[in-house]
């Protein structure tokens, strides 16, 4: 196929995308925002747009001199701004040309990181609430200039026209929106006022509320950010972040983290948690942008392994996204993450160094959050092993402490494996750490970085049954019919049977059986079942010698003394059985259908046994 000289065709008259205003805020509505609500956000960041191109128009005027007012009754919502206003020429640019924004033009683009607005979409938000839009607006770059009326319908038709100067008699713009009849929830006069005191509570410049009732305006932002201000003691000062924390975010912090990155004028707190959260639950903070709020579910924010705080932040560099309701990940969000980070480290850092009660409680609600941290930052794990809770033979210990006692830490591969072992590990004076939670067996096996006297090795069942004590040969002699009977009945669980001495005398029998012991147990099995199939020859040519499971019978128990007395076969056999049962249930791990039924039968036999005898 041959493709046409594109030289040779003739150019086409240029043509104008044709938009769907209605089509367009229904977009807006379902995929960019949030909720309706957001229509009082986009109106307060436009006046304080207005306010900070004011500002610079008259650098030597106070942040008080001029402010926003907003207005509800039930009948229109309207934000009033002194900012720097709109002329003719601006509102046919930037009201009537949906996409372009006034901060994009050339007289205030070098001042561009001074707005909160980036893309210019803003007022089309106020149609999720409203079909018609009113803007009086007068321009401060003119002493004289008159006042502009824009009015905006959501059929996508407006209309502009000059008023005299007296129609609005200082410079700024006023914003009206008539509320549709479905838009109360979020047009109700106390409703306004909620979302003003929600997005503009850190805003620099005065905002009050009216609601028609003939009341003195309500300040919405009365005080200035917690961290703005100064305090009489450095303890005052916590006191104060702390309560704020405790206001905004709903829960007494642990502890309160100040947050200060002049270069990116970031300035907030990090509520360290009270309590437990689950491991990887990532909370969200609280993100407000030249002090208005972002968002209040900000994860990009810290790192996931800090999910044990809650930030509110405010920051003058961070860029949101178009529905500005998150953050634009960007190598600046990638810098604040990595510095707020080092920040958290080191209240953690002090916290180690100065204040053991603080880091005590921190570290019982959070240990396995430091954990977490610790597997992949060698700093925290130098600062924070020796402090970190383990399960062990000796109790909830930190390994500083049994490191003292035990100068050979062994640590098992499984919380099974502990449970099996703990009690005769610690009667036989073996120091045992679980490593079977998340991240211990790690942490555990790093502890001669920190501690080079110390020694970690994994337990295995032939360093656990070589310090239990043997029996001495006659006594073995007279048990050897009943081991063999007990060997014979266990055969089906590949577990052998030894008769041993140890503490506590109370525990009967011990079941050492490693993981992998287990693994090879069930690729037999497998092999077993799939026997001349393809799936049976691979796992055939994968079976390898493992050790068999271990049923330890303890000589120094009352019930053993006398099961190995037992000379009738059938019984013998069924005590046997009785003994592994109960030694499997005592390991806490899983039972295998067959152990249950096991169980279940040993029990039966032996309650037939006794009432036959009885009889």
């Amino acid at each position: 196929m041959t493709l046409p000289d594109t030289a040779a065709i003739p150019a086409g008259d240029d043509r104008t995308f044709q938009v769907d205003l209605r089509g367009l805020v229904d977009l807006l509505s379902h995929h960019l925002y949030s909720s309706p609500r957001v229509y009082l956000r986009e109106l307060l960041q436009n006046a304080v747009d207005a306010l900070t191109a004011r500002h610079s128009l008259e650098p030597g005027a106070s942040t008080d001199a001029f402010g926003i007012r907003l207005y509800a009754d039930g009948s229109v919502v309207r934000v009033e701004d002194d900012g720097v206003g709109l002329t003719e020429a601006d509102v046919h640019t930037f009201l009537a040309t949906i996409g372009r924004s006034s901060k994009r033009a050339e007289r205030i683009a070098e001042q561009r990181a001074d707005f909160i607005g980036q893309f210019g979409i803003g007022l089309l938000s106020c149609f999720l609430v409203a079909d018609e839009i009113h803007v009086l607006s007068r321009s401060a770059r003119t002493p004289d200039a008159p006042t502009v009326e824009w009015r905006g319908r959501g059929d996508g038709s407006y209309t502009v026209r000059t008023l005299p100067a007296s129609a609005r008699p200082r410079p700024g713009t006023t914003v009206t929106l008539t509320p549709r009849a479905d838009a109360g929830e979020w047009t109700r006069p106390v409703q306004v006022q909620a979302l003003a005191r929600h997005f503009g509570s850190l805003l620099r410049h005065p905002v009050t509320f009216a609601d028609g009732t003939g009341g003195t305006p309500a300040p919405v932002n009365p005080e200035p950010a917690p961290w703005t201000g100064t305090y009489p003691t450095p303890g005052a000062r916590s006191r104060a972040l702390a309560a704020y924390g405790e206001e905004v975010l709903g829960f007494k912090p642990l502890d309160t983290i100040e947050l200060d990155l002049p270069a990116v004028g970031l300035k907030g707190i990090a509520c360290v948690l009270p309590e437990t959260v689950p491991a990887g639950r990532r909370h969200g903070h609280r993100v407000h942008v030249k002090g208005m709020l972002l968002s209040e579910q900000a994860e990009e924010i810290l790192p996931e392994w800090a999910f044990f705080v809650r930030c509110v932040i405010d920051a003058e560099s961070l860029r949101p996204t178009a529905s500005r309701e998150s953050l634009y990940e960007d190598d600046t969000l990638a810098a604040v993450r990595d510095a707020l980070a080092e920040r958290l480290r080191e209240w953690i850092a002090r916290a180690a160094a100065s204040d053991p009660d603080l880091l005590a409680r921190f570290l019982q609600a959070h240990h396995l959050a430091v954990k977490s941290l610790a597997v992949h930052d060698d700093e925290i794990l130098r600062m924070l092993l020796p402090w970190l809770p383990f399960e062990t033979t000796d109790g909830h210990a930190t390994l500083d402490e049994f490191a003292r006692t035990h100068r050979t830490v062994l640590v098992t591969s499984s919380v099974e494996e502990f449970r099996q072992v703990a009690a005769i590990a610690s009667a036989a004076g073996l120091g045992v750490v679980n490593g079977g939670y998340t991240y211990d067996r790690e942490l555990v096996h790093r502890l001669p970085e920190i501690r080079p006297e110390a020694s970690v090795a994994d337990l295995d069942p032939a360093t656990l049954t070589a310090h239990l004590d043997p029996v001495d040969r006659e006594t073995e002699l007279a048990a050897a019919a009943y081991l063999a009977q007990a060997r014979d009945a266990l055969a089906v669980f590949d577990c052998d049977v030894a008769l041993r001495a140890f503490q506590p005398a109370s525990a009967p029998a011990l079941l050492v059986d490693s993981r992998e012991a287990r693994h090879e147990r069930t690729r037999s099995q497998l092999a077993r079942e799939q026997e001349g199939g393809m799936w049976g020859d691979i796992l055939g040519a994968l079976r390898q010698e493992a050790p068999r499971a271990q049923l330890i019978l303890n000589q120094l128990n009352p019930l053993v003394r006398t099961a190995v007395t037992i000379t009738e076969p059938e019984l013998a056999r069924t005590s046997a059985e009785a003994l592994y049962g109960q030694a499997a249930m005592l390991s806490r791990r899983p039972l295998r259908p067959a152990e249950s039924s096991l169980i279940n039968r040993s029990f039966l036999d032996l309650l037939a046994h006794a009432l036959r005898k009885d009889s």
